[in-house]
């Protein structure tokens, strides 16, 4: 166990780069090119710039403001994760696919706070990297548990359906509602979202999304009541998706 937590953790802190970079590459308007030099002074930034940039500092190497996600945050989301994970005590496959899932999701959850919008290049990538990955651990088998065996393929089955079925609601009442209803953005990314919940159970679907829905309706009373939003506000609600999958995760 102490080999799993170490190496699992050392995992998580290896990809903070990547994830800050993806963040602060994509943490721009709808229809804006990535990201690519700090906004303050033009200094480029990327994998391969100045570290600093790219460290839990999160400031740039020129001008010292700061770039993308704030400092540490980023490190412990990914900690959590890692964490969820290793209690999760899945089968290898399982673990990487929700792995996948989740290394997808972490700079979904921080571009949505920062602009209000789901990158498709994730969103895609999370639902057809964890489907696949999915799969892979239905068709190999094993052990997911110490207790229960691995789902096969009923749960792969039950993942594409739980995936495309809250998928379609979230279209549906985009066009029924218009800005009322869900983005098109949340409803690519609860194609991943709802195919890890799928795959832990049709209970685990309708768990992971009454948190987020739940906490959703905390947030957006509290931030009403310190008028920090407007009744007309947006709030944002992919965080609250991945919130939901990743509780659902824990207490399986």
């Amino acid at each position: 166990m102490g080999t799993n937590w170490s190496s699992r953790l050392l995992a998580a802190a290896t990809v903070a780069p990547l994830i800050r970079w993806l963040v602060a590459a994509d943490s721009v308007p709808s229809g804006t090119g990535r990201r690519a030099t700090c906004d303050a002074c033009g200094a480029p930034f990327g994998l391969d710039g100045p570290l600093r940039t790219l460290s839990p500092l999160a400031r740039c190497g020129a001008c010292r403001q700061r770039i993308g996600a704030p400092p540490l945050t980023v490190e412990l989301a990914l900690v959590a994760v890692a964490v969820v994970l290793i209690l999760a005590d899945r089968s290898a496959l399982e673990t990487v696919a929700f792995a996948w899932w989740a290394l997808c999701a972490v700079p979904l959850l921080f571009v949505d706070l920062a602009v209000h919008r789901l990158p498709d290049r994730l969103t895609y990538a999370a639902a057809g990297g964890t489907v696949v990955l999915l799969g892979l651990a239905a068709l190999v088998g094993g052990t997911g548990t110490a207790d229960d065996p691995a789902p096969g393929g009923g749960a792969w089955l039950r993942a594409l359906l739980a995936g495309a079925a809250v998928a379609s609601l979230f279209v549906a009442s985009t066009l029924l509602l218009g800005r009322r209803g869900f983005g098109l953005g949340d409803a690519k990314l609860v194609l991943s979202s709802a195919a890890v919940l799928g795959w832990l159970g049709w209970p685990m679907v309708a768990f992971g999304l009454m948190v987020a829905f739940a906490a959703a309706a905390l947030t957006s009373v509290v931030l009403l009541a310190t008028h920090r939003v407007q009744w007309s506000g947006h709030l944002p609600f992919g965080p609250f998706l991945i919130l939901g999958s990743v509780v659902a995760l824990a207490l399986t």
